[in-house]
């Protein structure tokens, strides 16, 4: 497993098929997906598996980077993800964070993501990065902000309203 940064609480690494009951008990929780697109996604631990092999494994071997585990360092425990994918959807890279419950308002999808933007400065060739955010979510949209990342727009998806936050890595990197 390769480790790609830390924080003071968090490793960041990438994930093993090891960790497919950790993915599927941050992805369980009904709130967890509210407003993610991917509710009922990641229902067993073959579905957490198969994440795991068929997305998050193929993206690090194509692209060199894709969503990666957070770790607790107190606990070693795997308690949702962070960073960076190849977003086809809208041709450009998407910064995003997926944490339990038990761990929301602790600071640590910030700190998580900001980790992994110094990171990207430092050893990673990408300059704009997005991130949406359904409106109604205003814990995520803090942590947009917090990153750094502003306003972009705004597009209907389905039921949600959903901003677009961008940030410019090359140009904030000096």
């Amino acid at each position: 497993m390769k480790v790609i940064t830390e924080t003071p609480r968090l490793i960041i690494r990438e994930f093993t098929l090891e960790d497919a009951p950790a993915v599927l008990h941050f992805n369980t929780p009904e709130q967890v997906n509210r407003y993610t697109g991917d509710a009922g996604v990641c229902t067993t631990l073959t579905d957490a598996e198969n994440i795991i092999r068929n997305i998050w494994l193929v993206e690090y071997n194509q692209y060199g980077f894709g969503r990666w585990a957070m770790v607790l360092k107190d606990t070693n425990t795997v308690i949702g993800f962070c960073g960076f994918k190849n977003e086809t959807r809208i041709n450009a890279v998407d910064i995003g964070y997926r944490l339990h419950p038990d761990y929301w308002g602790q600071g640590l999808a910030t700190e998580a993501n900001l980790a992994c933007i110094d990171y990207a400065k430092k050893h990673m060739d990408l300059d704009t990065v997005y991130a949406d955010v359904v409106d109604a979510n205003t814990g995520s949209i803090n942590v947009a902000t917090k990153l750094g990342m502003v306003y972009h727009t705004q597009y209907q998806e389905g039921e949600f309203n959903v901003n677009r936050y961008e940030i410019s890595l090359k140009a904030n990197s000096l």
